[in-house]
């Protein structure tokens, strides 16, 4: 009968949630944004109480909900509801960091970031400040 009833997504949750539908936006996943989101859960403060085991099911949310016709509008929904508008700039940053991870950013990429800035409401000055962030930690 638990299975039925989905535990509510926690903020970091919510994190990892995003970092890995930026990955899967141009439909293919690969090994730089996987280590990005490995890294980004093993080593930030925001992650220091986080079960790991929890990226898997929470992957998998992701993927169920891209299957899905209003799938990213859900995402986009389960996201309002369950992190905290403080880590909305941290969202978008870890967003920047798995986009950029492999070098190169798809048009379905950069348009997924953009529907991230509209939905967490990230100013366009802090935006950019965060983009060049992202931009200058994965300059070759």
């Amino acid at each position: 009968m638990t299975d039925q009833v989905p535990h509510p997504m926690s903020p970091q949750d919510c994190l990892v949630a995003i970092m890995v539908a930026v990955s899967a936006s141009d439909e293919t996943i690969r090994t730089a944004e996987l280590v990005k989101i490995e890294t980004a859960v093993n080593m930030l403060p925001v992650f220091a109480d986080y079960d790991i085991d929890r990226t898997r099911r929470v992957s998998q949310i992701v993927f169920d909900l891209f299957e899905q016709e209003d799938g990213l509008d859900a995402l986009f929904g389960l996201i309002r509801d369950n992190l905290p508008e403080r880590l909305n700039e941290t969202a978008y940053a870890l967003a920047c960091d798995v986009a950029a991870a492999d070098g190169a950013l798809a048009e379905t990429e950069l348009r997924l970031l953009e529907e991230i800035r509209y939905e967490l409401d990230i100013d366009r000055l802090h935006a950019a400040a965060i983009e060049r962030g992202a931009r200058a930690r994965h300059t070759t």
